[in-house]
Protein backbone atom coordinates (compact mmCIF):
# COMPACT_ATOMS: atom_id res chain seq x y z
CA UNK A 1 0.00 0.00 0.00
CA UNK A 2 1.15 3.51 -0.82
CA UNK A 3 -0.14 6.07 1.61
CA UNK A 4 -0.83 9.69 0.69
CA UNK A 5 -1.92 12.25 3.26
CA UNK A 6 -5.49 13.42 2.74
CA UNK A 7 -6.16 17.16 2.33
CA UNK A 8 -8.86 16.98 5.02
CA UNK A 9 -6.17 15.86 7.48
CA UNK A 10 -3.32 18.06 6.24
CA UNK A 11 -5.58 21.11 6.53
CA UNK A 12 -7.49 20.00 9.63
CA UNK A 13 -7.89 22.56 12.41
CA UNK A 14 -5.81 20.46 14.79
CA UNK A 15 -2.93 20.53 12.27
CA UNK A 16 -3.40 24.23 11.44
CA UNK A 17 -3.64 25.06 15.15
CA UNK A 18 -6.83 25.68 17.09
CA UNK A 19 -5.27 28.85 18.48
CA UNK A 20 -5.12 30.32 14.97
CA UNK A 21 -8.90 30.06 14.46
CA UNK A 22 -11.50 32.20 16.25
CA UNK A 23 -14.63 30.67 14.73
CA UNK A 24 -14.13 27.00 13.90
CA UNK A 25 -17.00 25.94 11.64
CA UNK A 26 -15.01 23.13 10.02
CA UNK A 27 -15.66 20.45 12.63
CA UNK A 28 -18.02 17.56 11.92
CA UNK A 29 -19.05 16.69 15.48
CA UNK A 30 -20.71 18.14 18.53
CA UNK A 31 -18.49 20.09 20.93
CA UNK A 32 -15.64 18.11 22.47
CA UNK A 33 -16.43 16.70 25.90
CA UNK A 34 -14.17 16.19 28.91
CA UNK A 35 -14.08 13.62 31.67
CA UNK A 36 -15.56 16.29 33.95
CA UNK A 37 -18.33 17.39 31.58
CA UNK A 38 -19.39 13.77 31.26
CA UNK A 39 -19.55 13.46 35.06
CA UNK A 40 -17.02 10.62 35.12
CA UNK A 41 -14.32 9.67 37.59
CA UNK A 42 -11.96 7.09 36.14
CA UNK A 43 -11.55 4.19 38.61
CA UNK A 44 -8.36 2.31 39.41
CA UNK A 45 -8.47 0.13 36.31
CA UNK A 46 -6.02 -2.70 35.75
CA UNK A 47 -4.12 -1.88 32.57
CA UNK A 48 -4.10 -5.39 31.14
CA UNK A 49 -4.62 -6.66 27.60
CA UNK A 50 -8.35 -6.28 27.09
CA UNK A 51 -10.69 -8.62 25.24
CA UNK A 52 -9.59 -8.69 21.63
CA UNK A 53 -13.12 -8.06 20.37
CA UNK A 54 -13.61 -5.25 22.89
CA UNK A 55 -15.21 -5.38 26.31
CA UNK A 56 -18.35 -7.48 26.43
CA UNK A 57 -20.30 -4.77 28.26
CA UNK A 58 -19.42 -2.19 25.61
CA UNK A 59 -20.39 -4.49 22.75
CA UNK A 60 -23.65 -5.34 24.51
CA UNK A 61 -24.51 -1.65 24.94
CA UNK A 62 -23.88 -0.99 21.25
CA UNK A 63 -26.43 -3.57 20.07
CA UNK A 64 -28.84 -3.17 23.00
CA UNK A 65 -31.59 -1.73 20.76
CA UNK A 66 -31.06 -4.09 17.81
CA UNK A 67 -32.95 -7.37 18.09
CA UNK A 68 -31.34 -10.13 16.09
CA UNK A 69 -27.77 -8.96 16.70
CA UNK A 70 -25.47 -10.65 19.22
CA UNK A 71 -22.50 -9.43 21.23
CA UNK A 72 -20.04 -11.31 19.01
CA UNK A 73 -21.41 -9.45 15.98
CA UNK A 74 -19.57 -6.35 17.26
CA UNK A 75 -15.85 -5.63 16.98
CA UNK A 76 -14.44 -2.58 18.77
CA UNK A 77 -11.88 -0.64 16.71
CA UNK A 78 -9.71 2.46 16.90
CA UNK A 79 -12.47 4.87 15.87
CA UNK A 80 -14.61 4.51 12.77
CA UNK A 81 -11.45 5.21 10.76
CA UNK A 82 -9.85 2.07 12.21
CA UNK A 83 -12.93 0.02 11.35
CA UNK A 84 -13.00 1.34 7.79
CA UNK A 85 -9.30 0.57 7.36
CA UNK A 86 -9.76 -2.99 8.55
CA UNK A 87 -12.74 -3.56 6.25
CA UNK A 88 -11.01 -2.17 3.16
CA UNK A 89 -7.73 -4.02 3.69
CA UNK A 90 -9.44 -7.28 4.63
CA UNK A 91 -11.88 -7.33 1.72
CA UNK A 92 -10.27 -5.52 -1.20
CA UNK A 93 -7.29 -6.38 -3.39
CA UNK A 94 -6.02 -5.16 -6.72
CA UNK A 95 -8.35 -7.49 -8.61
CA UNK A 96 -11.45 -6.37 -6.69
CA UNK A 97 -13.85 -3.52 -7.35
CA UNK A 98 -15.52 -1.07 -4.97
CA UNK A 99 -18.63 1.05 -5.55
CA UNK A 100 -18.51 4.11 -3.31
CA UNK A 101 -20.64 7.22 -2.91
CA UNK A 102 -18.97 10.62 -3.46
CA UNK A 103 -18.58 13.17 -1.89
CA UNK A 104 -17.53 11.20 1.11
CA UNK A 105 -15.31 11.25 4.13
CA UNK A 106 -11.86 10.79 2.61
CA UNK A 107 -10.96 7.52 4.38
CA UNK A 108 -13.79 5.74 2.55
CA UNK A 109 -12.00 6.55 -0.71
CA UNK A 110 -8.28 6.93 0.05
CA UNK A 111 -7.69 3.55 1.70
CA UNK A 112 -9.15 1.66 -1.31
CA UNK A 113 -7.00 3.86 -3.56
CA UNK A 114 -3.91 2.92 -1.57
CA UNK A 115 -4.84 -0.75 -2.01
CA UNK A 116 -5.10 -0.22 -5.76
CA UNK A 117 -8.51 -1.80 -6.30
CA UNK A 118 -10.89 -0.67 -9.00
CA UNK A 119 -13.31 2.04 -7.86
CA UNK A 120 -16.66 3.05 -9.33
CA UNK A 121 -18.00 6.34 -7.99
CA UNK A 122 -21.67 7.18 -7.54
CA UNK A 123 -21.65 10.96 -7.42
CA UNK A 124 -24.37 12.67 -5.42
CA UNK A 125 -25.71 15.78 -7.15
CA UNK A 126 -26.84 19.04 -5.63
CA UNK A 127 -29.66 19.31 -8.15
CA UNK A 128 -31.09 16.01 -6.90
CA UNK A 129 -30.88 17.01 -3.26
CA UNK A 130 -27.77 14.82 -2.85
CA UNK A 131 -30.15 11.83 -2.83
CA UNK A 132 -28.65 8.41 -3.52
CA UNK A 133 -29.87 7.07 -6.87
CA UNK A 134 -30.13 3.29 -6.54
CA UNK A 135 -30.22 2.88 -10.32
CA UNK A 136 -26.79 4.54 -10.48
CA UNK A 137 -25.52 2.21 -7.78
CA UNK A 138 -26.77 -0.79 -9.75
CA UNK A 139 -25.18 0.51 -12.96
CA UNK A 140 -21.81 0.95 -11.21
CA UNK A 141 -21.63 -2.68 -10.06
CA UNK A 142 -19.36 -4.94 -12.13
CA UNK A 143 -18.64 -8.68 -11.94
CA UNK A 144 -15.57 -7.80 -9.84
CA UNK A 145 -17.48 -5.66 -7.32
CA UNK A 146 -16.89 -6.98 -3.81
CA UNK A 147 -18.14 -4.06 -1.75
CA UNK A 148 -20.65 -1.19 -1.95
CA UNK A 149 -19.86 1.69 0.43
CA UNK A 150 -22.35 4.37 1.51
CA UNK A 151 -22.65 6.85 4.37
CA UNK A 152 -25.95 7.58 6.13
CA UNK A 153 -26.55 10.16 7.48
CA UNK A 154 -24.15 11.51 4.91
CA UNK A 155 -21.00 13.51 5.52
CA UNK A 156 -20.59 16.29 4.33
CA UNK A 157 -24.18 16.98 3.18
CA UNK A 158 -26.26 15.73 6.11
CA UNK A 159 -28.79 13.97 3.85
CA UNK A 160 -30.35 10.64 4.87
CA UNK A 161 -31.82 7.69 3.05
CA UNK A 162 -35.33 6.64 3.96
CA UNK A 163 -35.74 3.26 5.62
CA UNK A 164 -37.37 2.01 2.39
CA UNK A 165 -34.35 3.12 0.33
CA UNK A 166 -31.95 1.52 2.80
CA UNK A 167 -33.87 -1.75 2.58
CA UNK A 168 -33.83 -1.53 -1.22
CA UNK A 169 -30.06 -0.99 -1.18
CA UNK A 170 -29.63 -4.00 1.13
CA UNK A 171 -31.70 -6.08 -1.31
CA UNK A 172 -29.71 -4.84 -4.31
CA UNK A 173 -26.41 -5.80 -2.68
CA UNK A 174 -27.75 -9.27 -1.88
CA UNK A 175 -29.07 -9.76 -5.41
CA UNK A 176 -25.71 -8.79 -6.90
CA UNK A 177 -23.78 -10.85 -4.31
CA UNK A 178 -21.91 -7.85 -2.90
CA UNK A 179 -21.15 -6.87 0.65
CA UNK A 180 -22.67 -3.56 1.75
CA UNK A 181 -20.82 -1.16 4.06
CA UNK A 182 -22.93 1.51 5.76
CA UNK A 183 -20.94 4.16 7.62
CA UNK A 184 -23.61 5.23 10.12
CA UNK A 185 -21.49 7.33 12.44
CA UNK A 186 -24.20 10.03 12.57
CA UNK A 187 -27.08 7.60 13.10
CA UNK A 188 -27.83 8.93 16.60
CA UNK A 189 -28.16 12.45 15.17
CA UNK A 190 -31.17 11.92 12.92
CA UNK A 191 -33.80 14.67 12.81
CA UNK A 192 -36.70 12.24 12.99
CA UNK A 193 -36.67 8.49 13.61
CA UNK A 194 -33.29 6.80 13.54
CA UNK A 195 -32.75 4.18 10.90
CA UNK A 196 -32.20 0.61 12.10
CA UNK A 197 -28.62 -0.54 12.49
CA UNK A 198 -27.95 -1.54 8.90
CA UNK A 199 -26.13 -4.74 9.88
CA UNK A 200 -29.37 -6.02 11.41
CA UNK A 201 -30.84 -6.20 7.89
CA UNK A 202 -28.63 -8.97 6.48
CA UNK A 203 -25.47 -11.02 6.95
CA UNK A 204 -23.93 -9.28 3.96
CA UNK A 205 -24.25 -5.83 5.59
CA UNK A 206 -21.51 -4.22 7.69
CA UNK A 207 -22.24 -1.23 9.92
CA UNK A 208 -19.54 1.17 11.09
CA UNK A 209 -19.92 3.86 13.74
CA UNK A 210 -18.12 5.56 16.60
CA UNK A 211 -18.60 7.86 19.58
CA UNK A 212 -16.63 10.69 18.02
CA UNK A 213 -19.35 12.70 16.28
CA UNK A 214 -22.60 12.34 18.24
CA UNK A 215 -20.98 12.15 21.67
CA UNK A 216 -18.05 14.55 21.23
CA UNK A 217 -15.25 12.20 22.31
CA UNK A 218 -12.96 11.73 19.27
CA UNK A 219 -9.99 11.66 21.66
CA UNK A 220 -10.86 8.23 23.07
CA UNK A 221 -10.68 6.66 19.58
CA UNK A 222 -13.50 4.17 20.10
CA UNK A 223 -15.47 2.96 17.11
CA UNK A 224 -16.86 -0.35 15.94
CA UNK A 225 -18.06 -2.52 13.12
CA UNK A 226 -21.09 -4.80 13.25
CA UNK A 227 -21.74 -7.86 11.08
CA UNK A 228 -23.60 -11.10 11.74
CA UNK A 229 -21.49 -13.41 9.55
CA UNK A 230 -19.10 -15.26 11.93
CA UNK A 231 -16.62 -16.12 9.17
CA UNK A 232 -16.36 -12.49 8.09
CA UNK A 233 -16.01 -11.26 11.67
CA UNK A 234 -13.20 -13.76 12.24
CA UNK A 235 -11.29 -12.17 9.35
CA UNK A 236 -11.87 -8.68 10.76
CA UNK A 237 -10.77 -9.84 14.23
CA UNK A 238 -7.57 -11.28 12.75
CA UNK A 239 -6.85 -7.90 11.14
CA UNK A 240 -7.44 -6.05 14.41
CA UNK A 241 -5.18 -8.45 16.32
CA UNK A 242 -2.38 -7.90 13.82
CA UNK A 243 -2.80 -4.11 13.99
CA UNK A 244 -3.33 -3.50 17.71
CA UNK A 245 -4.31 -6.78 19.45
CA UNK A 246 -6.91 -5.01 21.56
CA UNK A 247 -8.12 -1.56 22.51
CA UNK A 248 -7.40 0.65 25.51
CA UNK A 249 -8.97 -0.50 28.78
CA UNK A 250 -9.42 3.14 29.86
CA UNK A 251 -10.97 4.25 26.57
CA UNK A 252 -13.38 1.36 26.47
CA UNK A 253 -14.46 2.05 30.06
CA UNK A 254 -15.23 5.68 29.13
CA UNK A 255 -17.21 4.45 26.11
CA UNK A 256 -19.21 2.06 28.30
CA UNK A 257 -20.17 4.83 30.68
CA UNK A 258 -21.25 7.11 27.84
CA UNK A 259 -23.43 4.49 26.19
CA UNK A 260 -24.93 3.47 29.52
CA UNK A 261 -26.26 7.08 29.69
CA UNK A 262 -26.96 7.42 25.97
CA UNK A 263 -30.50 8.83 26.19
CA UNK A 264 -29.70 11.27 28.99
CA UNK A 265 -26.82 12.63 26.90
CA UNK A 266 -28.52 12.67 23.51
CA UNK A 267 -31.83 14.32 24.51
CA UNK A 268 -30.35 17.77 25.33
CA UNK A 269 -27.73 17.39 22.59
CA UNK A 270 -30.36 16.85 19.90
CA UNK A 271 -32.46 19.75 21.15
CA UNK A 272 -29.50 22.14 20.95
CA UNK A 273 -28.41 20.75 17.57
CA UNK A 274 -31.88 21.37 16.11
CA UNK A 275 -31.85 24.95 17.41
CA UNK A 276 -28.48 25.47 15.72
CA UNK A 277 -29.75 24.00 12.46
CA UNK A 278 -32.76 26.32 12.51
CA UNK A 279 -30.40 29.28 12.99
CA UNK A 280 -28.29 28.20 10.01
CA UNK A 281 -31.49 27.80 7.97
CA UNK A 282 -32.55 31.37 8.86
CA UNK A 283 -29.13 32.65 7.79
CA UNK A 284 -29.24 30.67 4.54
CA UNK A 285 -32.70 32.06 3.75
CA UNK A 286 -31.26 35.57 3.84
CA UNK A 287 -27.94 34.81 2.12
CA UNK A 288 -28.61 35.33 -1.58
CA UNK A 289 -25.11 34.25 -2.66
CA UNK A 290 -25.51 30.69 -1.35
CA UNK A 291 -27.80 27.72 -1.86
CA UNK A 292 -28.04 24.47 0.06
CA UNK A 293 -29.84 21.21 0.71
CA UNK A 294 -31.15 21.31 4.27
CA UNK A 295 -29.70 18.36 6.26
CA UNK A 296 -31.85 15.66 7.81
CA UNK A 297 -29.13 14.14 9.99
CA UNK A 298 -25.65 14.74 11.34
CA UNK A 299 -24.30 18.14 12.36
CA UNK A 300 -22.95 19.41 9.04
CA UNK A 301 -24.28 21.02 5.88
CA UNK A 302 -22.70 21.61 2.48
CA UNK A 303 -23.76 24.96 0.95
CA UNK A 304 -22.74 26.03 -2.55
CA UNK A 305 -21.75 29.46 -3.84
CA UNK A 306 -24.02 30.51 -6.71
CA UNK A 307 -21.08 32.18 -8.47
CA UNK A 308 -17.37 32.60 -7.93
CA UNK A 309 -16.71 35.19 -5.21
CA UNK A 310 -14.51 38.24 -5.86
CA UNK A 311 -10.98 37.03 -6.61
CA UNK A 312 -12.09 33.38 -6.82
CA UNK A 313 -12.56 30.72 -4.18
CA UNK A 314 -8.94 30.73 -2.95
CA UNK A 315 -9.24 34.43 -2.15
CA UNK A 316 -12.56 33.78 -0.38
CA UNK A 317 -11.02 31.21 1.97
CA UNK A 318 -8.03 33.48 2.67
CA UNK A 319 -10.30 36.44 3.48
CA UNK A 320 -12.53 34.27 5.60
CA UNK A 321 -9.67 33.13 7.82
CA UNK A 322 -7.41 36.19 7.80
CA UNK A 323 -10.07 38.89 8.09
CA UNK A 324 -12.81 37.06 9.97
CA UNK A 325 -10.98 34.30 11.85
CA UNK A 326 -13.38 31.71 10.45
CA UNK A 327 -12.53 28.22 9.21
CA UNK A 328 -14.79 25.97 7.12
CA UNK A 329 -14.19 22.73 5.21
CA UNK A 330 -13.53 23.57 1.53
CA UNK A 331 -14.99 21.37 -1.20
CA UNK A 332 -11.64 19.87 -2.19
CA UNK A 333 -11.60 18.01 1.13
CA UNK A 334 -14.33 15.90 -0.49
CA UNK A 335 -13.12 15.95 -4.13
CA UNK A 336 -15.67 18.66 -4.96
CA UNK A 337 -15.41 22.17 -6.35
CA UNK A 338 -14.35 24.76 -3.78
CA UNK A 339 -17.61 26.58 -4.46
CA UNK A 340 -18.92 24.04 -1.94
CA UNK A 341 -17.88 24.14 1.70
CA UNK A 342 -18.83 22.21 4.80
CA UNK A 343 -20.19 24.01 7.82
CA UNK A 344 -20.26 22.23 11.16
CA UNK A 345 -22.75 24.02 13.39
CA UNK A 346 -22.64 21.96 16.61
CA UNK A 347 -18.96 22.31 17.62
CA UNK A 348 -18.49 26.10 18.01
CA UNK A 349 -20.22 28.09 20.73
CA UNK A 350 -23.42 29.88 19.74
CA UNK A 351 -21.50 33.18 19.61
CA UNK A 352 -18.75 31.68 17.46
CA UNK A 353 -21.35 30.24 15.11
CA UNK A 354 -22.96 33.66 14.72
CA UNK A 355 -19.60 35.34 14.13
CA UNK A 356 -18.61 32.62 11.66
CA UNK A 357 -21.81 32.94 9.63
CA UNK A 358 -21.39 36.71 9.50
CA UNK A 359 -17.78 36.22 8.43
CA UNK A 360 -18.84 33.95 5.57
CA UNK A 361 -21.34 36.52 4.32
CA UNK A 362 -18.72 39.26 4.46
CA UNK A 363 -15.99 37.18 2.79
CA UNK A 364 -18.35 36.24 -0.04
CA UNK A 365 -18.58 39.92 -0.94
CA UNK A 366 -14.87 40.69 -0.97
Amino acid sequence: MRYVRMPIEVESPEEYGYGNIRNNLSESSIVDQSIGSLGLTVPDLTLLYGEHRGSERLRSLIIDEAPGLAVDDVLICGGAAGALFIIATALLGKDDHLVVVRPNYATNIETPRAIGCGIGFVDLEFESGFALDLDKVAAAITPATRLISVTCPHNPTGVMMSEADLSALVALAAERKCLLLVDETYRDLAITTRLPIAASLGKHVISVASLSKAFGVPGIRVGWMINSDPALMEIFLAAKEQISICGSVINEWVAEEILARRDAFLTPTLAEWRRRLDRVADWMAGEELLEWVRPSGGVVCFPRMKADPPGGTDAFYRRLLQNHGTYVGPGHWFEMSDRYFRIGYAWPTADQLEAGLAGISAALRG
